[in-house]
């Protein structure tokens, strides 16, 4: 990494530290949070620019042009994201800088896969561009998985080694992000081998996705030069990922992985270093609630580990595993990136510097970033009739037929299911749901594809949805056609994002017009239509937690992992290769 800092304001800071010149910035009165030593000391922090130039005794020098006194508060190094994706939030970066800035987040890595997937690299140039000049650092991962799971499903663009290559070659790039087709990793494929070999030769990190593997897989999986995890299931798993040499990122938006993980944690003689925190997804009403990262160090902290160690794990550790000396701590020569916290239990944050300026205070920044105008009108759809909501059933114009279902909602099985034909349609059966799916980049024949699944329930509407991870097609999710065509249009209409349709009508409507992905409002309105539009999925579905929850709905054709996932090309599995015709009928 280039030094970023320019070598005049360097030189001023040694100069600074050595007392022969003042510092800009003193906070004073302070105890220092140092996630280096675990130690709480008191001391003062002399700022030069960007940079700490000094952590000295308290009171032991007033040379500065400004001093503040923050006697009384805790001084921690700003908090880093490890991996995330701000698509989830529905935000584009000033938006999710407003957001989180004033929660304690300095700097985020950030894989735009979801873009990507959308677009292709002029995704990936938008977000890197769009996150210029805002208080929040975005170190940007080049995507390595579009589509996720090749043949499978079809997104807007494909990448290939040479794809990989010229992301790497960007400055901005920091490294390869989350490798999700893990069976071509396993099996050696020449497209994910290519991908991996560009991310090592590259220097830079090379990010994992190893959901389900354990045993000689994780070990095969690290072997061929994947360095890190997020998927983590269950402390078993933790701890498998961890011995396996991976970097592990614990992810906030999953809780009902963390007491598992943190008991394994407990037992452990040590902090592994190789351990860190990550929000991953988060939606934005939760996102405004909580802070995200703060939220997240402060439930890891609830459930036993020290403050010091909690914040540690999202400071130092993080900035390890990136390889920038520059960041994670409070000491000489490290980006002034300062939290002023009132608590450390509860993670409380008054103000936050970022390179050395004070950005936010009192949960706000102080001057809200200017957006960046984002790509339009890629939801490449005609309106779409009745009867693309309803299964199609090959060959039986009337009758019975045995159809292949899906049969659970997160992790999902096999299974089929006896139905009454009519016209060529199947009639749903009891006790079950229908799930379409679209392609709608404009890259194949925009056939629906429809299948019923039990995991579910039976909603009392529909929901639709154009974030559908990974490949982002148009997916939609409803009891019956009527509502599921209502639904579907609405966001044919106005560009993407996520509709509710009952009784015939779009009861809540979230306008995500960049993209198909995020939106163009204040980070509040964003977030209080989400809020709406989540108030309106509950009225018409039968939530059962932890799986059959919202939170699901837009991992329903995640096709790189194992079990039956709809795409845009049928029901598919990603354990086995598989892709079958939903209406093609099957032997009991």
């Amino acid at each position: 990494m280039n030094d970023p800092v320019p070598p005049a304001i360097r030189a001023r800071a040694v100069q600074a530290a050595r007392g022969s010149a003042p510092f800009d910035l003193i906070l004073a009165g302070g105890t220092v949070v140092d996630v280096a030593t675990g130690e709480l000391r008191a001391a003062d922090i002399g700022i030069v620019g960007p940079i700490i130039a000094s952590v000295h005794p308290a009171g032991s020098r007033e040379d500065a042009a400004e001093t503040i006194d923050v006697s009384g508060r805790f001084l921690a190094p700003g908090f880093i994201d490890s991996h995330l994706h701000y698509e989830s939030s529905l935000m584009a970066p000033a938006d999710y800088a407003a957001t989180v800035v004033p929660a304690g987040t300095t700097t985020c890595v950030w894989d735009p896969h979801e873009l990507a997937n959308v677009l292709g690299l002029p995704g990936v140039r938008w977000a890197i561009d769009a996150s210029r000049n805002l208080p929040l650092r975005s170190l940007i991962v080049a995507p390595s998985c579009v589509p996720s799971a090749p043949g499978l499903e079809m997104a807007g663009a494909e990448f290939g080694a040479a794809e990989m290559a010229e992301m790497l070659a960007w400055p901005e790039v920091a490294g390869v992000a989350e490798v999700m087709d893990m069976p071509g990793v396993l099996r050696g494929t020449p497209h994910m081998t290519g991908i991996v070999a560009a991310g090592l030769a590259s220097g830079k990190n090379v990010n994992g996705h190893a959901r389900g593997l354990l045993d000689g897989d994780i070990q095969a999986y690290a072997a061929a030069g994947v360095t890190s995890d997020h998927e983590i299931v269950n402390a078993e798993d933790f701890v498998q990922k961890l011995r396996a040499g991976l970097t592990v990122e614990l992810r906030g938006s999953h809780d009902y992985v963390l007491p598992g993980a943190l008991t394994a944690l407990a037992a452990m003689p040590m902090l592994p270093p190789n351990l860190v925190l990550c929000t991953d997804d988060i939606f934005p009403d939760e996102l405004m609630d909580k802070g995200g990262m703060r939220d997240t160090i402060a439930r890891v902290i609830a459930r036993g580990v020290s403050p010091i160690a909690a914040i540690r794990l999202a400071t130092l550790h993080a900035a390890m595993r990136l390889k920038r000396d520059d960041l994670g701590l409070i000491a000489p020569g490290r980006q002034a990136d300062i939290l002023v916290l009132t608590d450390l239990p509860s993670v409380a944050v008054e103000r936050v510097f970022a390179a050395g300026t004070l950005v936010a205070q009192g949960g706000k920044l102080l001057t809200p970033p200017a957006r960046t105008p984002g790509p339009r009108d890629t939801v490449k759809l005609a309106p779409q009739p009745i009867e693309s909501f309803m299964p199609r059933v090959n060959g039986v114009g009337d009758g019975r037929a045995r159809l292949r279902k899906i049969i659970g909602a997160r992790f999902g099985q096999w299974g089929s299911v006896e139905v009454e034909v009519r016209n060529g349609f199947a009639v749903m059966p009891e006790g079950h749901a229908a799930i379409t799916i679209i392609h709608r980049h404009g890259r194949i024949a925009p056939t629906p594809q429809t299948c019923i699944t039990d995991g579910w329930g039976v909603p009392r509407g529909a929901i639709a949805t154009t974030i559908s991870h990974d490949s982002h097609n148009l997916l939609v999710l409803g009891g019956n056609a009527t509502d599921m065509q209502v639904a579907a249009n609405a966001l044919i209409e106005c560009g993407g994002g996520m509709a509710v349709a009952r009784d015939g009508q779009v009861v809540a409507l979230a306008p995500l017009p960049i993209a198909g992905l995020l939106a163009e409002t204040p980070n509040d309105v964003t977030a209080a239509n989400f809020a709406k539009l989540r108030e309106a999925a509950d009225r018409v579905m039968d939530w059962l937690p932890p799986f059959r929850v919202f939170r699901s709905l837009t991992g329903i054709s995640l096709a790189c992992n194992a079990g039956p996932h709809p795409t845009d090309l049928g029901l598919t599995d990603g354990g086995t290769g598989e892709i079958f015709d939903p209406a093609e009928p099957v032997t009991a």
